[in-house]
């Protein structure tokens, strides 16, 4: 029931923005010392802020209230990739919502974990974790996006060498693949993917129907999609006719 509340008091500030607690707990039937709990843990994950007796989410662009869009299916897209990390792996970790996620999972679910990643968010997300190893790779710092890029990326990564990368992805183009909006986290994405034997995408559907404007270029790796299914028909075709092994939720 809990798990359930967070995920209707979510999509009601997805829709709302901006909400008072006492009117949560009259639309979702419960007290409202049973809300202000449910509003400390989705703050505790960054998911939302508490002010002065309302509960709101932070700008779009933030990557915080990402995590809010789609909760849901960002959820069991996490967990799925989460199910191919065994205890005592090392995986790399890019920047993005869904891999935030799914690094939770994987801390919480998995033991003597090492979590190599260039997202100061998620090195911060996943903390209080005990079961984890984190390693945050150097670089420039990005503020709105909380993540790290540039060469000291490929400096870092070329010490490792592990099974699964993750990614996150800004969009997909049946000519060009997944693709980027920004050129420098673009280029982190390749440096980490050459320590990596799988690169893993983790997005949700609608991304199929949007692109940005850099190529990922990811053909060194046996590519993993995980999404959801409401993939279109023709995005999957393609993926397959690319080698590309799809994973739906």
């Amino acid at each position: 029931m809990k798990k359930q509340r967070e995920k209707e008091i979510l999509s009601i500030l997805v829709k709302q923005k901006r909400i008072e607690v006492t009117e949560l707990s009259s639309l979702l039937g419960v007290s409202q010392v049973t809300i202000r709990k449910d509003l400390d843990e989705l703050e505790r994950l960054h998911m939302i802020r508490r002010i002065h007796g309302f509960a709101e989410l932070n700008s779009a662009d933030d990557i915080n209230s990402r995590l809010a869009y789609h909760y849901e299916e960002k959820t069991k897209i996490a967990e799925k990739a989460a199910g191919l990390i065994s205890d005592g792996d090392t995986v790399i970790i890019e920047n993005g919502s869904c891999c935030a996620l799914a690094a939770l999972h994987i801390a919480r679910t998995k033991k003597n974990v090492t979590i190599v990643t260039n997202s100061a968010f998620i090195a911060d997300y996943i903390h209080d974790e005990a079961n984890v190893q984190i390693v945050l790779l150097g670089g420039i710092y990005q503020k709105e996006s909380r993540c790290l890029v540039g060469p000291m990326i490929r400096d870092g990564a070329m010490n490792y060498n592990v099974k699964y990368f993750f990614i996150g992805t800004d969009g997909w183009n049946e000519r060009i693949g997944f693709t980027n909006k920004d050129q420098m986290r673009a280029q982190a994405v390749r440096d980490m993917a050459a320590s990596a034997e799988n690169a893993v995408i983790l997005t949700e559907s609608e991304k199929f129907s949007a692109a940005g404007t850099v190529p990922l270029n990811l053909s060194r790796n046996h590519v993993i999609v995980v999404t959801d299914t409401r993939i279109p028909e023709s995005a999957a075709e393609k993926l397959s006719e690319d080698g590309i092994e799809l994973m739906t939720v």
